[in-house]
């Protein structure tokens, strides 16, 4: 299955809700007028796209409509796709040009952080990278297993100490061992303890102060994975994120199973950070790095349904 039909196929759900309301509206409209705007707001809504952007899409569709013209219902799809997409563009691509450069994974347990870090790795295997995981998340039962797991399925070389060993020790020895085996990046499994703000806030501060000591030139991603099927509590969660970490980017999990697909909206324009990647499928080729425009043209089209 190409690209664009892997994430065509995992919108399924968000499409039904967003896009077959919208089409059922409107058909029940003759005009474009201030009911047809109020009621696709609520339509917004509904999908998650959150209240403020949603009110800014149709403003912005008020706009066009006005400038362009436009007197029939029917052509405010056209419309919409392309008002979401350029809400959506800017700052997708992953920075990871330098040798070694370094992607730490934070998220709370259970968005599927560790799954994120193996499909990751896989990703840019496949772009001919040389990947290393570094299993600094010591605290959590089991945690450096998984991610071991993940490291073998995606053919990747793992850095592990002991668990309940100090985060920071492992993710130099990662760092180490990138320098001296060629590595090109680094991805670095984090704690998700979201609780207690000093000690995630500490921990993090400390990783990010021994990656700008060893590697002070590289290229640094601070991925956010959120789980889409939490809707508007993503964002809030992306919130408090925000306090204690630089985030420079979103991985948004499990987007196939929720029809909350609208959540890509609403992040990108209340926070303010790009969506870097979703995960549309189980399979360890389901993490796609996103693109705005494929995005919105997957958001709308129904010929796949």
């Amino acid at each position: 299955m190409g690209i664009f039909k892997k994430i065509t196929a995992g919108l399924k759900k968000t499409r039904d809700s967003i896009v077959g309301t919208f089409d059922s509206m409107v058909k029940s409209f003759t005009k474009i007028d201030e009911d047809f705007f109020e009621e696709l707001e609520e339509i917004l809504i509904m999908g998650d796209v959150g209240a403020s952007t949603s009110a800014k899409i149709c403003e912005e569709l008020r706009r066009r409509v006005k400038k362009e013209g436009v007197t029939d219902p029917q052509q405010i799809r056209e419309l919409l796709q392309e008002v979401i997409a350029e809400m959506l563009e800017g700052g997708e691509g992953l920075r990871a040009s330098t040798k070694p450069s370094v992607i730490m994974v934070i998220g709370v347990n259970g968005v599927g952080k560790t799954t994120t870090i193996g499909k990751l790795a896989a990703n840019l295997k496949a772009d001919g990278k040389k990947v290393l995981l570094s299993a600094a998340d010591t605290f959590r039962a089991a945690a450096i297993d998984q991610l071991q797991i993940w490291a073998d399925r995606a053919g990747a070389d793992m850095v592990r100490h002991e668990e309940g060993s100090d985060p920071a020790a492992v993710v130099f020895d990662s760092l180490s061992a990138a320098k001296s085996r060629g590595v090109d990046v680094v991805i670095c499994d984090t704690a998700g303890r979201l609780h207690n703000k000093k000690h995630l806030m500490d921990e993090l501060s400390k990783i990010n102060r021994i990656i700008k000591r060893e590697c002070p030139d590289c290229d640094l991603e601070v991925l956010l994975v959120l789980d889409a099927t939490t809707g508007q509590n993503a964002v809030e969660q992306a919130r408090q994120f925000m306090n204690v970490a630089d985030i420079t980017g979103i991985v948004l999990t499990k987007l196939d199973g929720t029809a909350k697909g609208g959540i890509v909206i609403s992040i990108r324009e209340s926070l303010g950070l790009p969506v870097k990647y979703i995960g549309v499928g189980e399979q360890i080729d389901d993490l796609q790095p996103f693109d705005a425009r494929e995005f919105a043209r997957a958001l709308f089209d129904t010929n796949s349904d």
